[in-house]
Order: C-alpha cells, then structure tokens, then sequence
C-alpha cells in the first residue's frame, strides 16, 4: 500500500482519516449504551460491559511497538477500517440472536482492538508527515473530524435509530444503524488506499531478539522523559470528569422525567445533537485550533482546560431544572458542545508536542493516548453504579467536583518545549 502522496494536501486525508478514528471510538462509548438500553439491558450492566471492552484504547502502548516494525503506517490504517467495517455488519447480524448481548459485546471488543490499531498507525501518519507548525495549525480540523463522528453518532445516527424504533422495532432499527457504520468504516478504507500517505517506513528489525529489544527501548526511553510523572498525571486527570459523564448523560436525556431525566424520546435525542451540537462543536474544535496556534499552548492551557470542564455545569443544571423546553435543551447543548470541543484539542496538541517527540514518536504518542483513555476508562465503568446509587441530580453534582482535579493539574502542569523549539 504504498503511496506518492506525500506532498497531498493535509485537507484531503486529515478529516476523513480522523472521522474513521472517531466512529468506532463514540459507536461503542455512546451509541452502543443507548442500544442496549433500548433493548432493557440495566444501566449497570451498560457501563460496565461497554466501558471494559474500551480497554484496547488503554492497553494499545503494548503492541504500538510493533507498528514500528512492519509494514507502512498507511498499511494498519487501511487495513483496520476494513476489518472495523466487517465486524460492525457482525455485530448487526447477532442483534436478532437470543444471547445477542453476549456476541454483540463480543464483535464490539474486536472492533475496539481494531480502533486503537487504527489509532495508533493513524498519529503516526500525522506526526510524520507534518511539521510541528502544520501539526498545531491543522490541530482544529483533527479535533473537529474526530468529533463529527460523535455528532454523526448521536445526532444522525441515533436520531435514524429513534425513528426506524417507532416504524421497523428496536432490533431492527439498529441492526440498520450498526450495517451503516460497517459501510462508511469499509468505504473509508478504500479511500484511503489512494489519498493516505504512507507516513514513516517500517524500522529495520532483523529477528525476534531485536524485535524485543527495541520494545523494550521504547518503554524504557517513555518512562525517562522530563516531567513524565507529571504528564502521567496531566493526561489522566484532564478527561477525568468527562469519563463519568459520557455513559450516563444520553441515559440521563433518556430517562423518565419521574426517574430524574429529561423524558426524550431516542430521535430527539439525534436530532438534538445533530442539529444544534454538530455546528457548535466543529466551530469550538476550529477555533480551539486557531486559539492555540495564535497565542501557544504554554500560554492558553489553563484557559482551555476551564472551557473543557464548564460543559459539566450543563448536566447539573439540567439535572435540577428538568426542563421540558427542547430550545432550552438545545442551547444547553449548544454550549457543552462548544465547549468540549475547544478544550479537547489542548489535550490532544499537549501529548503531540511535550510527550511524543523523540525517537518513538509514534509509540510515545500511542502510550500517552493509552493512559488518557485509562483515565477516561475507569470512571466510566464506575458511572453506572453511581448513578444507580445516586440519581441523576447528585450524580451530576458529583461530576461537577470531578472536575477540580483537572484544572489543577493543567494549571501547574510544566512544560519541556517552549512554542519556539517546536517550531524550530
């Protein structure tokens, strides 16, 4: 799968690539959830099978060293979309089964071993074919086509879903909404056969002893970065409160309103998040991009980490007042999309250019990311039992405190590379 594209504008590859990053991510984090709730699956069972079989985006630092080995970047790109796309069709065909949460979550934990891959090999083409400067211009444009694929998920994906429930029933209306992410993950693998760079080449690794020497060289050089207890913190804590939120919140706007919700149906849902949070979270992604880009991470992200946690200040608010005005409902999430895709790109920029950079850029990176997702992973198996415990309104209060932790880590995070080392 080699490719001449090197030199191909970043505009035809970035957003495409990063969507096809984003589908299975926010397919199995979000989509999935609403899916077995409305098949009568507990809340608890939810978050705890849907969280635990994230865990390929934490473990993926023990074979990113291999992606350094063989084959092309572009070569485990190309060919996880297509294996994401099959086992997507696989997991719309067990839905009509009698034990269909059993294989179900079974397809859907292959296709996060294949996303993480997918992740891995995918930073790597970014941070090999881009400079420093490019990697912080085009920031914006990953964060904001990495995020679409949320809003495709729970604004028209899931809005298809609440509508084909009403007409064809719950099974069916899913197995639909699963074959479409299967089709859009396979054509997006074709495409990528002609427009994707390669990015690096495979390392020269001549046998199995070599082969283990050079993953044990990219832990250990990991671990001997400045500041790296540090970063390990940083990375865990700045999604900290979002890893509780993001299985209980479309339960939450689910839920009876005599249960603590907000009483919408799975379409308004959709069309909430389709509708209003699609623009508002694109615009906050570009804008977050070019904010940093003017002013320098060092500088701004304190600043990003207080837009990225304030979304949180939504739920509460919502969670206490209950409204039943969809207006209100869609400016609230409005702003938390907005928000949210503001801040993530500080996180994401953070991990490119303090802890990646090196002689294993693409693992270094595929190691952060492991242990973000780890942060991310482990409140999230909590959420469903809190919220069980708790109700939706001191839940929500709880995820609100959630949020000092990440602000005081990015306030006093330091920093190796100044904004003008990483230019130069």
């Amino acid at each position: 799968m080699n490719s001449n594209s090197k030199e191909r504008n970043p505009a035809w590859w970035i957003p495409t690539v990063y969507f096809a990053m984003g589908l299975p991510f926010v397919a199995i984090a979000q989509a999935s959830a609403l899916m077995y709730e409305s098949m009568e699956i507990s809340d608890t069972q939810i978050a705890l099978w849907t969280s635990l079989i994230m865990l390929p985006w934490t473990l993926k630092p023990i074979w990113s060293p291999v992606l350094e080995m063989f084959k092309t970047k572009k070569h485990f790109v190309v060919v996880t979309q297509m294996v994401t796309g099959i086992c997507f069709a696989l997991v719309a065909l067990s839905l009509p089964l009698d034990d269909f949460f059993r294989y179900s979550i079974a397809f859907l934990a292959i296709i996060a071993f294949s996303g993480a891959t997918h992740d891995i090999a995918t930073d790597g083409v970014y941070l090999s074919v881009l400079s420093p400067k490019l990697q912080a211009k085009y920031i914006g444009w990953q964060g904001a086509a990495y995020n679409i694929a949320k809003i495709a998920t729970t604004g028209g994906l899931v809005y298809l879903a609440g509508h084909l429930e009403e007409t064809l029933g719950v099974k069916y209306a899913w197995m639909i909404v699963m074959g479409i992410y299967g089709a859009v993950m396979f054509v997006l693998g074709l495409y990528h056969i002609k427009m994707l760079p390669a990015g690096s080449d495979a390392a020269e690794v001549s046998s199995l002893k070599e082969g283990f020497a050079t993953l044990k060289d990219v832990t250990k050089t990991f671990f001997k970065k400045k500041y790296i207890l540090w970063y390990i913190i940083f990375i865990i804590l700045y999604r900290f409160a979002e890893g509780f939120a993001i299985k209980i919140a479309p339960l939450f706007f689910k839920a009876a309103v005599a249960d603590g919700g907000l009483g919408l149906s799975t379409s308004e849902i959709g069309l909430v998040y389709g509708t209003f949070g699609s623009a508002a979270f694109v615009i906050g992604s570009l804008l977050g991009g070019y904010f940093i880009s003017a002013r320098g991470l060092k500088r701004v992200l304190f600043t990003l980490a207080v837009i990225f946690n304030v979304q949180f200040v939504v739920y509460t608010l919502l969670s206490h007042y209950q409204p039943d005005s969809m207006i209100i409902i869609s400016i609230a999430v409005v702003f938390e999309y907005f928000s949210y895709g503001f801040g993530f790109v500080g996180l994401m920029l953070f991990m490119m250019q303090q802890i990646a950079p090196g002689k294993y850029k693409t693992s270094h990176y595929a190691f952060a990311t492991g242990i973000m997702n780890l942060g991310f992973m482990i409140p999230s198996m909590m959420s469903g039992y809190l919220s069980d415990l708790l109700g939706y309104k001191v839940f929500f209060m709880w995820v609100l405190i959630a949020t000092i932790p990440s602000l005081l880590v990015a306030y006093f995070v330091p920093f190796t590379y100044s904004d003008s080392q990483k230019d130069e």
